[in-house]
């Protein structure tokens, strides 16, 4: 199984019905702020003077946190490397889905359209939803959540996936919502500020203004 962040980001914002992210462009920021949070986590990237710095030169083994940990190198911002080559790394996510079967490739249904993609096991995507609905509705501290889904629910909320954090619980866990972005800060500051950004980001990519 295929646990890394971006991957599961991906999954989480998948629409089946559609064969596709729910939203592809909002989807390429949230894969590409997961990759981030991923690498920091691992310690492979740090904050100094708002500056974005790697650390170590092995690569991580996985195609999709090395393309990005490859990007940081040149020492930029967390909002910069969010909205940079945020496609590629959704493609990249795509790809290794793809060949670990965790999504099935279909051809596009017209000739400049894009391929079509269905999850090959709809309870894997199921599940991890079900993880974080018990996180957003648990009452335990949000201290005692693993770092990698209290960070998937601050992504999956500042992006608006609906079938993960619904209009509602945004308004009714709000409080929660914002202990778990807010933890982001201990692997960076600027982290944290790039992740509740990601709403003024999506905006401002999908009016032509972030970049790809």
């Amino acid at each position: 199984m295929i646990d890394d962040l971006p991957c599961t980001l991906y999954l989480l914002a998948h629409d089946e019905a559609a064969e596709a992210p729910y939203d592809r462009s909002r989807a390429a920021l949230l894969v590409r702020a997961a990759a981030l949070v991923d690498l920091a986590m691992r310690g492979r990237l740090e904050e100094h003077g708002g500056t974005v710095t790697v650390c170590g030169t092995e690569p991580t083994g996985n195609p999709v946190l090395d393309r990005v940990l490859r990007d940081a190198a040149d020492g930029h911002g967390w909002k910069h490397l969010v909205r940079r080559h945020r496609t590629h790394t959704l493609t990249d996510a795509e790809d290794r889905l793809t060949a670990a079967g965790l999504l099935t490739a279909k051809a596009p249904r017209t000739r400049f359209g894009t391929r079509r993609l269905s999850v090959t096991d709809r309870a894997v995507p199921a599940a991890l939803r079900a993880r974080l609905s018990a996180v957003l509705h648990g009452d335990g501290p949000v201290r005692d959540v693993p770092a990698a889904d209290a960070a998937l629910l601050a992504l999956a909320a500042a992006g608006g996936i609906r079938s993960v954090v619904s209009r509602r619980d945004q308004k009714t866990f709000r409080a929660r919502i914002d202990t778990c972005t807010g933890s982001l800060a201990t692997l960076a500051p600027g982290l944290e500020k790039a992740v509740r950004a990601l709403p003024t980001t999506v905006i401002a990519a999908q009016g032509g203004m972030g970049g790809s």
